[in-house]
């Protein structure tokens, strides 16, 4: 398992708070948790894995950010459809998501050689575009 920074996490969270919230009560309003959980991420102390779930969908993330933002990466913005429609994951670039795959390979596979890490990533980037989840160009 990767160790989680939840230092960053709390900066990541609470500088993107402070551009969508006026206090950290109104954060802790639209996720669903109570003040003292809000600050309690802000703080860099462990919650539950569902109040990360809570504290991205506040903060327009997809499900999953805060942990990935603890263990290195970034959040994955969501945004609206404009019919109103949930909120779905906005398109990663090809060089995300192969950024992504090497981050997983290196962390999960550490003695895989990179010809096959290679190999996986492109057939991975492939399908991800064929099932509209990456975005063409840089």
């Amino acid at each position: 398992m990767t160790t989680r920074d939840l230092g960053r996490l709390a900066q990541s969270v609470k500088r993107h708070r402070m551009e969508q919230y006026p206090s950290r009560d109104a954060a802790a309003e639209a996720a669903g948790i109570t003040r003292n959980t809000w600050k309690r991420v802000e703080e860099g102390q462990e919650v539950r894995e569902s109040t990360y779930a809570k504290v991205d969908k506040a903060l327009g993330w997809a499900i999953g950010s805060c942990v990935t933002i603890a263990e290195g990466g970034n959040p994955i913005l969501v945004t609206p459809d404009s019919d109103g429609a949930p909120a779905s994951p906005a398109l990663l670039t090809e060089e995300q998501a192969r950024r992504a795959v090497l981050d997983a390979a290196r962390a999960k596979m550490p003695s895989t050689p990179i010809g096959d890490i290679d190999a996986f990533s492109d057939e991975l980037v492939e399908i991800l575009r064929r099932a509209g989840a990456v975005r063409d160009g840089d």
